[in-house]
């Protein structure tokens, strides 16, 4: 992996911007420079600024980082962050470029600006510094041609997706000359540092994902002006009911940009030589009018769908391309719809949207059909791999089965009998393919995931330390399991408990493997790796269970599901054996708990964290109150004031605050400075056995009851006073004051005396006392139902 410590980025557009945003996250210095504007603006002249003033020359560079700071979804993990991004502009500060490990180039997509660009570093830039393009389409060769021979050894492409800091895919496109080691330490740079998704793509128009994605949504467009099908049937057919986002056709085309989307089209019809792929990618004609009224999609307040505000709040229409007008959408109902609504995973979705036979499971194929022929025929020309065809419109587009899998999930031999019975050429080398005898393009072979490549089936390697759960049960390493999670020996005397109940929710299978593999762990173990594969690491608690119960006013049984659950996490916080917990994505309420009661957190970047029962009407009772109290006195243990630090936690449970990512959770007090941030999801179970077998190697104690020092009755009335304002000023309902005053009380350790140190079995005691009294609250119920319901707060 190339050491870099320092880039520079130089165009602060969307893409620019959001490059340097994201470098920062990782904690890279950066340089983000743009052109010196050519006149002043009506604010700058009234201020007698003049053109050499250097708040004008930076100008451009410092209103993308105000444009960032504003951007939601949030571009930085929090927002020091920004920090580490230095502004300049390339006239004044191109000798900025020699501090930099890493030249980005991300200005506008016009060949000859790039060029000219290039020629202007080459005279700054020293061997050893890696220069890249962040260009869309266009030829790295024909760049490369604008410099000299040592340059272009250090010069690539890096095709960044947009939004930067949560697309993972990044396309490296070698240029004639570019240096293998420059190639290889690039990719390990991007996947570690970066936490990208890497494919190499060959230096073709658009490279790989854009390729494909653009021409099945090409196709799509010219399906749907010549059947007459409306833009809510194609978006109902193209979403998650074939495997692919729910923003499916017109939501993606219209978040992007229809503008955006004809330039990206064009240059593959400019370079096209087959004349029957350069129709296909010709603007249709429904675009080029769309785009001459403005009609842009998001940006423009309108594309093929327009938000317009109404007496009872706010509609979505959809364009009518016959009209040109907008109206209310239709429901789009049929059997095939339903099938794939009702079946698990991608694969069986798309086997039965497919399998139909209404007009919208005709309507699937002939999306899915020319898709699938033109990677197949394309994929040799525009990549090394079929895997890197798939990963690429999983990583770009958000596929769950790029265009190879899909195949293999609809029958590979039966779909191209198909294809060609309707007179579809299917490319050679998949009819060999068949003919040999094989029946999909990947296979599953001692717990290892093999491919189609040169006639055979080659193992799929990934370059990041990968530990697959999947791949390991399918090695026979699982050591003990139920319906709700199992136990995984990981290797290096490490266990892995994997939750993989519905949405990860724990209910009381997890709870009793939670306890079983504490005891595996201490007799057989150097540690326990708490992890999964899930989309969300845990959503919390079974609530379904717990509201049955508070309605049927089973409050023993309620006290005894608390019971357990605290339980459990105290076996895990005390299991004399080094427990790391490596979660990601939506990680809330008992999930957020269970990572508390470990030694360690070893968390993707990407995790939105919280204690969020505050919304459903209760509070944390599975030790995560107690948790913030304790570590609340953790941080004052020096005998600094307790109160700002349990007003803090005070507000992040009463406010049920969800971190951004992982380094906010820690600013938010839910996470330890000693928990570790992994950027690569792929990596995550492999670095939280690293923690495990470093705190062994460090000599790991085994953790019994700790005390916890509390504010008490005097901080009690601190809490309360500023919910009672809160209340005053209409922040909070009278209900939300409820829980406060529960909340406060057990922060605060009871009515005890300030200061006073008490256990964590008595502060799990407050916690219970708690959280069975709000459950008895009709309030609650109604919060617990709504959230049930509609999966999303009531706020009563």
């Amino acid at each position: 992996m190339r050491t870099i410590r320092t880039v520079a980025v130089i165009g602060s557009g969307v893409m620019g911007a959001g490059i340097a945003a994201h470098l920062a996250n990782a904690g890279i210095h950066v340089w983000l420079l743009d052109r010196v504007p050519e006149r002043l603006t009506p604010e700058e002249e009234a201020a007698g600024r003049t053109i050499r003033h250097p708040d004008v020359r930076n100008r451009l560079a410092r209103e993308a980082i105000i444009r960032l700071n504003k951007t939601n979804p949030a571009v930085f993990f929090e927002e020091r962050c920004a920090e580490l991004i230095r502004i300049g502009n390339v006239e004044d500060d191109l000798h900025r470029l020699k501090e930099a490990d890493w030249i980005i180039e991300a200005i506008t997509e016009r060949l000859d600006d790039k060029r000219e660009l290039l020629r202007r570093i080459e005279p700054v830039w020293t061997p050893g510094m890696v220069v890249s393009s962040n260009t869309s389409g266009i030829s790295i060769a024909a760049m490369a041609e604008a410099v000299g021979p040592e340059l272009r050894s250090y010069f690539l492409g890096t095709h960044f997706f947009n939004p930067p800091r949560y697309m993972p895919l990044v396309e490296v496109i070698p240029g004639p000359a570019t240096k293998l080691d420059v190639l290889s330490g690039m990719k390990q740079f991007l996947g570690h540092r970066l936490g990208k998704g890497v494919v190499f793509a060959k230096d073709t128009p658009n490279f790989i994902a854009n390729r494909i994605g653009t021409y099945g949504l090409l196709v799509t467009l010219r399906l749907m002006a010549e059947q007459g099908y409306t833009v809510g049937e194609i978006d109902a057919v193209t979403g998650p009911a074939l495997g692919r986002p729910k923003s499916a056709t017109f939501r993606t085309l219209d978040l992007v940009g229809l503008d955006t989307f004809v330039h990206v089209a064009k240059n593959v019809y400019d370079h096209a030589s087959d004349p029957a792929e350069k129709a296909t990618f010709d603007t249709p004609e429904l675009l080029a009018d769309m785009t001459r009224l403005g009609w842009l999609g998001e940006k423009a307040g309108q594309g093929f769908y327009k938000k317009v505000k109404t007496d009872t709040g706010s509609r979505i229409l959809e364009l009518n391309p016959a009209t040109m007008q907008y109206a209310e959408a239709s429901p789009v109902k049929a059997a095939s719809l339903e099938a794939a609504r009702a079946a698990k995973g991608a694969a069986a979705k798309c086997r039965a949207l497919l399998g139909g036979e209404d007009r919208y499971a005709e309507l699937a194929w002939e999306v899915v059909k020319p898709v699938l022929l033109y990677a197949a025929d394309k994929a040799d020309e525009i990549a090394d791999t079929i895997a890197d065809v798939d990963k690429a419109m999983r990583l770009g587009f958000n596929w769950e089965l790029g265009p190879f899998e899909l195949w293999d999930a609809i029958g590979l031999a039966r779909s191209a009998a198909r294809m060609e019975a309707e007179g579809a050429i299917v490319p050679d080398w998949v009819k060999r393919w068949i003919e040999a005898g094989n029946a999909t393009f990947y296979k599953r072979e001692n717990g290892s995931r093999r491919y189609a490549h040169a006639g055979q089936y080659v193992q799929l390697v990934d370059d990041i330390e990968h530990l697959s759960l999947r791949g390991l049960k399918d090695k026979g390493r699982t050591v003990l399991s139920n319906g709700g999670a199992s136990l995984i020996d990981i290797g290096e005397e490490v266990a892995c408990l994997e939750f993989h109940s519905p949405s990860n929710a724990i209910g009381s299978d997890i709870l009793t493997m939670i306890r079983k593999s504490v005891e595996e762990v201490r007799r057989h173990y150097r540690g326990l790796v708490i992890a999964n594969e899930g989309r969300n690491f845990c959503v919390g608690a079974n609530l379904m269970l717990l509201l049955m119960e508070a309605q049927e006013e089973e409050w023993d049984e309620v006290d005894r599901i608390i019971r357990v659950f605290q339980e459990a996490m105290m076996e895990l916080k005390t299991a004399g054996r080094p427990v790391v917990a490596a979660p990601h994505r939506m990680t809330l309420g008992g999930g957020v708990e269970v990572c508390m009661a470990a030694d360690r957190v070893t968390a993707y970047a990407e995790t939105y964290y919280g204690l969020v029962e505050a919304g459903v009407g209760l509070i944390p009772a599975g030790g995560g109150t107690k948790e913030m109290a304790l570590r609340a006195a953790e941080t004052t243990a020096g005998g600094d004031d307790l109160q700002p630090a349990v007003n803090r936690a005070f507000e992040v449970i009463g406010m049920a605050k969800v971190s951004t990512s992982a380094p906010e959770a820690v600013r938010l007090g839910l996470m330890r400075s000693a928990d570790r941030t992994v950027m690569n999801r792929d990596r995550l179970v492999h670095e939280a056995r690293r923690t495990v077998l470093e705190l062994h190697r460090d000599g790991y104690a085994r953790r019994s009851g700790e005390s916890v020092r509390v504010v008490g009755r005097e901080g009690k009335a601190v809490l309360l006073a500023g919910a009672q304002s809160m209340r005053e000023g209409g922040y909070i309902s009278e209900h939300d004051f409820k829980i406060a005053r529960k909340l406060a009380h057990v922060l605060a350790g009871g009515d005890v005396p300030s200061g006073t140190q008490v256990t964590e079995a008595y502060m799990l005691d407050l916690e219970r006392e708690a959280f069975l009294s709000l459950c008895g609250e009709p309030k609650t119920q109604a919060r617990m139902k709504h959230m049930l319901s509609a999966g999303k707060p009531l706020r009563n």
